[in-house]
């Protein structure tokens, strides 16, 4: 499976923030945002990944992530000139899916907790997988209802009167006919290619799992400048508390066997004194234990 990170759009609701870099490239609490999400899909098995940016932001994703090789990854990019809706990623990576399943990832959605996301790639073999995350504000987002058997039967973007306060969050696994769903879609009232309806399409074929994810799980959507501070505060708590990182690459990488014992202490030796290089560094004595 290949994974996309979608880091697009203006930003508007972290203005003035994003006059000096993008959303995605925020600091949430000891590291930039998109740091969270390649995580994410680190954590999950992928490494062939897509990052999807505008054109003005494009070269700094490179400056900072540059071709994953680091990681033992392979990064592409592509450019989003204007932001069509989430779904049209896949017509601009279209070329970089191929023929493979894939799934996508929102650049300012962080997850923490619970293994709730290794199950569903694990088991993820057709279809579509997303997942339902109970909210107390669901208007705000895509919302699921199910019906009395927890199966979904509705799908809803931010609708006035939400049938459930289950929201889909930005993760999704799709087969490669995501590809064609998306190419027969027709743009919303707003003008664009809402995720929403991919998932309605995959729902009508009756080819949509979708996984709930625990009360134990951490969904934070970062776009605002209250909840950029509020997740930085709850990564800071989590990793002052647990003596862990969230969203780090190089520990996500080596667990899953992307990287060896040597190429992390390579790289950890490329690191300026600091505290990240600290946590690496002890990551490496654990591991020789």
């Amino acid at each position: 499976m290949k994974g996309i990170i979608l880091a697009g759009g203006a930003g508007s609701r972290l203005f003035p923030l994003t006059l000096v870099a993008s959303k995605q490239l925020q600091p949430v609490y000891d590291k930039p945002m998109v740091y969270y999400p390649l995580t994410t899909l680190v954590e999950n098995g992928i490494r062939e990944l897509c990052l999807i940016s505008t054109p003005h932001d494009l070269p700094r994703f490179k400056n900072l992530l540059g071709d994953g090789k680091n990681w033992g990854l392979t990064i592409d990019y592509r450019e989003q000139a204007e932001p069509k809706g989430i779904a049209q990623a896949f017509l601009i990576a279209e070329s970089f899916i191929g023929k493979d399943p894939v799934t996508l990832i929102l650049g300012d959605n962080i997850f923490y907790g619970a293994d709730s996301f290794k199950s569903a790639f694990d088991d993820f073999k057709t279809g579509a997988s997303i997942f339902g995350y109970r909210v107390h504000d669901p208007e705000r987002y895509g919302v699921v209802e199910f019906d009395e058997q927890g199966k979904a039967i509705s799908i809803e973007e931010k609708p006035k009167a939400p049938k459930s306060n289950y929201a889909v969050p930005g993760l999704y696994l799709y087969d490669n006919q995501v590809l064609e769903i998306t190419k027969n879609l027709k743009p919303s009232p707003r003008g664009e290619l809402e995720i929403t309806d991919v998932n309605v399409a995959y729902m009508k074929l009756g080819r949509l799992r979708v996984h709930k994810l625990s009360r134990g799980f951490a969904w934070l959507d970062a776009g605002t400048s209250s909840s950029l501070h509020e997740a930085s505060a709850y990564v800071q708590t989590i990793e002052k508390r647990q003596g862990i990182k969230i969203g780090c690459p190089e520990e996500a990488a080596f667990r899953r066997g992307f990287l060896k014992l040597e190429q992390l202490e390579s790289l950890a030796a490329k690191m300026p004194n600091c505290e990240y290089r600290d946590y690496i560094t002890r990551v490496l004595t654990e591991a020789k234990r």
